[in-house]
């Protein structure tokens, strides 16, 4: 019997180093690891894309201003009129304004900002790039002698880096007034009053965690909508995927960063 033919069909045979999932798989968290590390590569050193990155800090920022506004005021008055029985019922509704505070700048205001970014910004650099990628501009960039990572990726994810934590502290003060004219409509507090009770029921903590989350978030939806679209393929229909995956995979980390921020926060908090 010739084992040596034997052994041979087999190699012949096996095109998969495990199986074909599994080694996508493995491919798939080499290639997210080695695109990450290269932003902490090139982010350091020049040239620096000054321009770029002011175009899509106002890109990331100011047009998702009228978006956030709208929605965080609406917020602030929803959550405040269906907290409002609850406390009634104990005879507590002067603790709403702490209530509101509390719920707002811990959890709500960096959530809400980084949900509503995912979908406007994540996907817009998704689409984007991805459409860069599958006309080739990208590639004509490599042969001109013009990092393509660098000019488009860098700049995008410190622009996301940069604003977003920026967008959650006016979408915080936005909800809160929110909060505000539907405690004044039904309890007549003062704006003085309200904002005294709010101050008191917050800590430094709570503004320190609320800033470290919107960093983690910014840094999570401009390196997923950079990623998807950087390595989007397929022509039309890979750019449609590409938006559409940025922002299904931004959201499901996020609700995972906020999973694991809470739990060690809170644990700081005990201490």
């Amino acid at each position: 019997m010739d084992y040596s033919n034997r052994d041979k069909n087999k190699t012949r045979r096996r095109k998969y180093f495990i199986t074909k999932r599994l080694d996508r798989l493995f491919l798939e968290l080499y290639q997210i690891y080695a695109f990450v590390s290269r932003f902490f590569r090139e982010v350091f050193f020049p040239p620096y894309e000054g321009r770029e990155i002011i175009k899509q800090c106002y890109e990331v920022g100011v047009k998702s201003l009228p978006l956030i506004t709208i929605t965080a005021f609406i917020i602030g008055i929803v959550f405040t009129n269906q907290s409002r029985p609850s406390l009634a019922e104990f005879g507590a509704t002067s603790w709403l304004p702490a209530l509101i505070s509390v719920a707002i700048v811990r959890a709500m205001g960096p959530l809400v900002t980084a949900i509503i970014a995912s979908g406007k910004v994540g996907s817009s650099i998704g689409a984007e790039l991805g459409s860069m990628r599958v006309t080739e501009q990208i590639d004509a960039m490599e042969v001109s002698a013009t990092n393509p990572y660098k000019f488009l990726v860098v700049s995008r994810v410190l622009a996301t880096t940069l604003m977003i934590p920026a967008l959650t502290m006016y979408t915080t003060l936005v909800a809160l007034l929110g909060g505000y004219v539907n405690v004044h409509q039904n309890e007549l507090t003062t704006l003085t009053t309200f904002f005294t009770q709010v101050f008191d029921a917050i800590t430094f903590l709570d503004i320190i965690a609320a800033s470290v989350k919107s960093v983690l978030f910014g840094f999570t939806i401009g390196m997923v909508g950079c990623y998807k679209g950087y390595y989007s393929s397929k022509g039309t229909e890979g750019v449609g995927k590409a938006a559409n995956s940025s922002v299904v995979t931004a959201m499901f980390l996020i609700f995972i960063e906020e999973l694991l921020t809470m739990q060690v926060i809170n644990a700081i908090r005990v201490m």
